[in-house]
Formats: structure tokens, sequence, C-alpha cells
């Protein structure tokens, strides 16, 4: 049997900052949603990976709340870090910041938690390292991981099927501000 391997949350923090450029933004002038998201995915990339040790795929992605936009030059940074391990999958939060350069100030804009999991050479899921926690607020991060873990699992083992077919279904759309045209 092979000897597990154990790993700090150390080994897998990551920081990236950018300047955010007009290039960035959406129609409103704000720097577009998409664009973080990309920055984010690839923060949770090289969280997992470093802490891995191998290629790392996106399986989900947790709630993605944009708290406040993010201005034309700002620095962004986002700080990453694996909360939890499972057998080939790490969960990954990652917090988002901003901060005006003349200034200043520093506002949190998001965060988030990606779930990454491992791959081999074959494309196979991988083992990941188990984790060393070294701080109440990586127990923290680690229990409300669980408790996330959990909530999803109790959500969809009680998640009803709804036949949006039915008359009661349809009669009940009249409680809404809706023309409904079939």
């Amino acid at each position: 049997m092979e000897e597990k391997i154990y790993k700090k949350v150390s080994a897998s923090k990551v920081t990236i900052s950018e300047l955010m450029l007009p290039s960035h933004t959406n129609f409103s002038g704000k720097i577009h949603g998409g664009y973080i998201l990309m920055l984010m995915d690839q923060i949770a990339f090289a969280s997992a990976s470093k802490f891995s040790g191998m290629y790392c795929v996106t399986a989900s992605v947790d709630t993605v709340d944009f708290l406040n936009p993010i201005e034309v030059g700002e620095i962004v940074t986002m700080k990453a870090s694996v909360n939890y391990v499972g057998n080939s999958s790490m969960i990954v939060g990652i917090r988002v910041t901003s901060e005006n350069i003349r200034t200043g100030m520093v506002k949190h804009c998001n965060s988030s938690y990606f779930t990454m999991v491992a791959k081999d050479d074959n494309g196979k899921n991988a083992m990941v390292p188990r984790l060393i926690l070294s701080s109440l607020n990586e127990v923290r991060r680690f229990y409300n991981a669980l408790k996330r873990i959990n909530l999803k699992k109790e959500k969809n083992l009680h998640e009803e099927t709804f036949d949006h077919t039915t008359g009661e279904a349809l009669e009940g759309l009249k409680n809404h501000d809706i023309r409904l045209n079939l």
C-alpha cells in the first residue's frame, strides 16, 4: 500500500495582482465579471496544481457574488488556497479585492470556491495529497467547506422532480406578473 503524502495549506497559496485596463470593461464602464471569472479560474488552477503537483480541471464553481464593482485603473488582487481535499478533488477558496491606487481604498469584491480535480498523465482522476491544517483559520475554512459539501448533498438528495406541465403548475403561474401564451 502506498504511503499517503501530507502537505500544508501554505503549499497551495497563490496571489496574483493585475491592473485593470479599459479593455477589460463591460458596457457600463466597469470591469467585466467574465474577465474576473477567467482570472479566478486561472488562480484556482494554479493553486490546485501547485498543491497536487498535477494538471487540474475545474469541476464546479460555487456561488459567485459580485459584491462591489471594479473600476478601470484599480489593482485587483486575488488570493487562493486549498481549503479542503477529497480523493482527487480540492476546494480552492478565492478572495478578490480591488485597490484604488490614488486613494489606497481597498474593497472586497468577491469570494468564491472552485472545485478542482487532479488528473494523471492519462487524463484519469488522480489521488491528491492530504491536508495539514496549521491554524484555526485553516480549520474554519475546512469546516466551512464540509458544510457546503453537505448542504449540496442534502439539496440533491431532497430535490423534488417538479412537473411544470401539469394544470396545477400552470395555474400557479397566475401568482406572478407574467403572460402565458402557449
